[in-house]
């Protein structure tokens, strides 16, 4: 079980105010957890954990080795222990997202890192009385889970049965299945902590000054060109110091990787993520040979023309991000951010406005960037029985607009989907992204309409342009470095000098000759979480942002219907492959046209910024 499930966590630089800059940018809300527990030593806490655990070993106790013939007796009694399972799962996802987004708050102060491990640690030990139960449905005998399949209640749960069958030839002999889960806690479990630890313990020289991560990202978008610099280097020269440590933790977990893998009969090194995506190994490679092919005609072309801007030949690569010298910078105070994401969610549908309305009048969301708090910004679905949290380090940039709408986006369809249960509600990570994409397509576009000026059109659609080549170019050349880690692994361990070579390569091609990339950015890839918590996620952002393009251009084709299809398609949570919940728009992922009529819409966003030149 995962701790805290978190989607869409986005890396933005963002930037730690002074007190001068909070007070600019208002009051930021702060997150009340006590929609789960009152306090992580309230009585309720242990109460539930021994709950947890008393009720994991009971089910074990009733059911382990009776599955087959219950399935054979009746489909409702099968559904009656899937029932009892999903309110363990419940409950266990209680503890477990009460302990995460605690943790989350501050994860340098050691009474949050010992209740978080305590936590994990229970929580662990107590679902492995529940290992055995998929991998015995997953014996029963298809015929007989045919017929029982057509008593409704069982039925109920057809899609989550469909689903953890596809994992069969992937399951092993249930003690194994047993030492597997135990180890994690001590495996990778135990990797993952070391480097959100690490990670929230360093500090980066800015002038005398020690700033965290967060702060330290957000001057790389200073309007001032040495501050930039200065940033970067000050980065580049801390990652470079803990590189050992980041370069342990990389091989360690892509050997444990490797084990998993190996044990399990994948083929491929992502073919365990495609799996748990849904989405078919084909479909992925057609979107990165679509991406990749693509990058001379949008992120080289973009960047070239940036440096133009700039009046150079080629930006370094701390100006890659830069705001361009006419923008904006001022700080975008929370309570406009607010009305700008919920007046585009309102203009698209009042439903979806009134959803996300309660992310703010309810305390789900924390915004302050704080010393220790989790870097970048999160929704986390909790359970059913619940309600998702949003976590934020808003600075008041436009991009935090944005990051807030994309949030915001994941919030409005966890919510829809809750309805579908603990094991139902949970969506594939490629359509996790569509609804927060789609968030920020709606707050972009209501900005770009309400733009006074040709200068202003110009910003901010160069923003969106930076965005979505962050959002799709950045994040297929991240899954192409996390491809050229796990193979190479896979050939013997690997020295820091070989990751940073690695991650040089791909950045380069992705990137291509306008971005300089000097000495300190080759050890960038030490900071990108995703590649410790979730391999091969990245693609996922790449998956979302085209399918969301493709899904634009439908919405703003249609006359009427599409919001009720819409929503129908975050309300089916984890219930339908993605090829159900795109037929109702026309639109079909294993097309291969249908990756670049999404990645036309960024080429043609660049064409727009081009004329604008002339």
């Amino acid at each position: 079980m995962s701790l805290i499930a978190l989607s869409g966590n986005r890396h933005h630089a963002l930037h730690g105010p002074d007190s001068a800059g909070a007070s600019a940018l208002g009051d930021l809300p702060e997150w009340n957890l006590a929609d789960l527990y009152s306090a992580h030593d309230a009585p309720e806490v242990t109460a539930d954990l021994e709950r947890s655990a008393r009720d994991a070993a009971a089910f074990e106790e009733r059911y382990k080795g009776r599955l087959a013939d219950m399935a054979a007796r009746s489909g409702e009694e099968l559904a009656g222990a899937i029932r009892e399972m999903e309110a363990i799962d419940d409950l266990m996802g209680r503890l477990a997202s009460f302990a995460g987004l605690f943790y989350a708050g501050n994860t340098t102060d050691p009474v949050r890192q010992k209740f978080y491990g305590d936590v994990q640690d229970k929580l662990t030990t107590a679902s492995s009385h529940l290992i055995f139960f998929t991998l015995e449905l997953n014996r029963i005998d298809d015929a007989v889970l045919e017929t029982a399949c057509a008593d409704p209640a069982l039925a109920h749960y057809r899609p989550w049965l469909d689903d953890i069958r596809k994992a069969r030839p992937h399951q092993l002999e249930d003690r194994i299945e047993q030492l597997f889960h135990e180890k994690s806690l001590s495996g990778a479990a135990a990797w993952n902590r070391l480097f959100d630890e690490t990670m929230a313990s360093l500090r980066f020289d800015i002038d005398g000054e020690k700033m965290p991560l967060e702060p330290t990202l957000n001057l790389m978008l200073d309007p001032d060109g040495k501050t930039r610099e200065t940033a970067a280097k000050a980065l580049g020269s801390t990652f470079r110091a803990n590189l050992p440590v980041f370069t342990l933790i990389t091989n360690t977990l892509a050997k444990d990787r490797e084990i998993s893998d190996r044990w399990r009969g994948f083929e491929d090194i992502a073919d365990s993520r495609h799996l748990a995506n849904r989405v078919e190994r084909e479909v992925v490679d057609a979107l990165v040979e679509a991406v990749r092919g693509a990058y001379p005609k949008l992120s080289h072309r973009y960047y070239a023309m940036k440096a133009r801007w700039f009046g150079t030949d080629a930006l370094d690569f701390w100006d890659r991000n830069a705001p361009l010298p006419s923008a904006d910078t001022r700080q975008i105070p929370w309570d406009e951010a607010r009305e700008t994401v919920l007046g585009a969610y309102g203009r698209f549908s009042p439903k979806m406005a009134d959803i996300a309305r309660d992310f703010f009048d309810k305390s789900w969301i924390d915004a302050p960037a704080r010393d220790g708090k989790a870097p970048g910004a999160f929704a986390h679905p909790t359970v059913p029985s619940a309600h998702p949290y949003v976590l934020l380090n808003y600075q008041g940039r436009t991009r935090d607009v944005m990051t807030l709408a994309h949030e915001l986006g994941h919030g409005v369809h966890q919510v829809l989907a809750a309805p579908n249960g603990a094991l139902m509600a949970p969506t594939p990570l490629t359509l996790a992204e569509t609804a927060s994409v789609f968030g920020e397509m709606l707050t972009f576009k209501t900005l770009l309409d309400s733009a006074e000026t040709r200068e202003k059109r110009r910003i901010l659609l160069a923003g969106k342009v930076e965005d979505m080549i962050n959002t799709v170019v950045r994040q297929i050349a991240f899954y192409t470095f996390e491809r050229k880690v796990h193979a190479g692994r896979r050939e013997g361990e690997l020295t820091s000098d070989q990751l940073c070579d690695m991650w040089m390569s791909v950045q380069a091609e992705s990137l291509g000759p306008a971005v300089r990339l000097s000495e300190g950015y080759e050890t960038f890839w030490t900071y990108i979480p995703h590649f410790i918590h979730s391999p091969f996620y990245v693609y996922a952002y790449a998956f979302g942002d085209c399918l969301v393009n493709s899904l634009y251009a439908v919405y703003e084709e249609a006359e009427t219907g599409f919001q009720d299809k819409y929503f129908a398609m975050l309300a089916a949570g984890g219930t339908k492959h993605h090829s159900e919940l795109l037929a109702p728009f026309g639109l079909d992922a294993t097309d291969p046209a249908f990756w670049q009529k999404g990645l036309s819409v960024i080429a043609g966003f660049i064409d727009e910024l081009e004329a604008m030149e002339e």
